[in-house]
């Protein structure tokens, strides 16, 4: 298709970054090359930083062909015109990530202690235009001890970022917190981190996927809506800074970092999750494809053929409008609703502008882009419309979280 976004396109988020990777000692630094793969396949530069520990678990040879680039290891590094590379790694940086941090490299940040390249090199960037992001790794002890607990209290404190941990099995054996976050979810992360943060502090639900409408136990009424708009509008509005609730329809999509999900399966659950939680949040955004329609009456048994030939029928009632429903509260949020058609897209959105009564309607062929990764949008309001082009659903979210949160920042002026 003319203009169509490849799906096995790689995403760049991170094209132009230079990202410096600590890696302190612990079995975690496995986890470090399938991390420094991630973030040069997003388009990153990646300078790889060994203690004397990492080493032990391993070699620095793995990471300077995952990275392309030596690896530092010593403060005596005699490449360095100026002997000097705690000062030199860190001056061209967009970040310091140090994954795996282990308990006592956090100690060391906390102190202030240089008596590494690594160490010596955190404490010598310049703090305020390369910032550190830690992600620790851990027994599950240890990261539950009064000692590390004020370790990470102090080094927020600081500034610092910390990425996770995760909890589940640990090479000891034992199992609870402490567990490093994998690559994928550090490579997520960094990407949320160097988004504009231009809705911190709001607070934004969404909803995602179709509703399934039950006739029997086995059968129901649904429509072929994947989920992906609603939940890349979910990780985009996290990634600009918002505190984000997604209620999502029957669909099996991980859930993005950081938001709260709640899963339904009929228009009505849905209705009676979103109602309450929408008087709590800045910005709605009705991405979901609710059923217009269910059956008035459910049978308890599997309809069967009964040999007649003859269809069984059923009367229909109407659900409810989760929209309108939203937009008709007094103290109600910013309203984004989403218009799904098979034509005339333009004067169906304009239709539903008006009748839900909303700010912003964001349309879209459904029959085109139900399933896929890539979409295009058209934002209609009471002033004139414009699209957004083809482009992958994350850019195309991103995208639409900038321009509800102009919306919102020209509102308040």
């Amino acid at each position: 298709m003319d203009g169509a976004v490849s799906e096995a396109a790689p995403r760049l988020d991170l094209a132009g970054k230079h990202i410096v990777l600590g890696l302190s000692g612990g079995i975690a630094c496995y986890k470090a090359a399938d991390l420094t793969r991630e973030l040069v396949k997003a388009g990153a530069s990646v300078q790889v930083v060994m203690t004397e520990a990492a080493e032990h678990f391993i070699t620095p040879v793995t990471m300077q062909a995952l990275s392309n680039r030596s690896v530092a290891t010593s403060q005596w590094d005699a490449r360095e015109p100026n002997n000097m590379a705690h000062i030199n790694l860190t001056r061209g940086a967009d970040a310091v990530l140090v994954a795996p941090a282990s308990a006592d490299f956090l100690a060391k940040l906390v102190h202030g202690r240089a008596d590494d390249l690594l160490s010596l090199m955190c404490l010598a960037r310049p703090i305020e235009r390369c910032p550190l992001l830690v992600a620790p790794a851990m027994n599950r002890e240890m990261w539950a001890h009064p000692a590390t607990r004020r370790n990470l209290a102090q080094l927020r404190a600081d500034g610092t970022t910390i990425l996770g941990p995760d909890a589940g099995d640990q090479a000891c054996g034992e199992i609870g917190d402490g567990r490093m976050l994998e690559a994928v979810e550090l490579l997520e992360e960094m990407v949320a981190f160097f988004q504009p943060k231009a809705l911190r502090g709001k607070r934004v639900l969404v909803t995602a996927g179709p509703t399934f409408e039950p006739i029997d136990p086995v059968r129901g009424i649904t429509n072929l809506s994947s989920g992906k708009m609603g939940f890349a509008i979910a990780r985009a509005a996290q990634e600009a800074g918002a505190e984000v609730t997604l209620v999502a329809g029957p669909v099996h999509l991980p859930t993005p970092r950081g938001v709260q999900r709640i899963d339904v399966r009929t228009a009505q659950q849905m209705h009676d999750a979103v109602l309450p939680a929408a008087r709590r949040h800045d910005v709605f955004v009705a991405t979901a494809a609710v059923a217009d329609w269910r059956p008035a009456t459910l049978s308890d048994q599997k309809i069967k053929k009964n040999g007649s030939k003859i269809a069984p029928t059923f009367e229909l009632t109407e659900n409810p409008d989760i929209l309108a429903a939203v937009a008709r509260l007094p103290d109600r949020p910013y309203c984004v609703g989403f218009a799904a058609e098979s034509h005339d897209l333009l004067k169906h959105a304009r239709d539903k502008l008006e009748r839900k009564n909303v700010p912003l309607i964001v349309g879209n062929l459904g029959p085109a882009t139900f399933g896929r990764d890539d979409n295009a949008l058209m934002l209609v309001d009471a002033r004139g419309h414009r699209q957004l082009p083809q482009a992958d659903k994350l850019t195309l979210a991103r995208q639409l979280v900038a321009e509800i949160a102009s919306r919102l920042s020209t509102a308040s002026a």
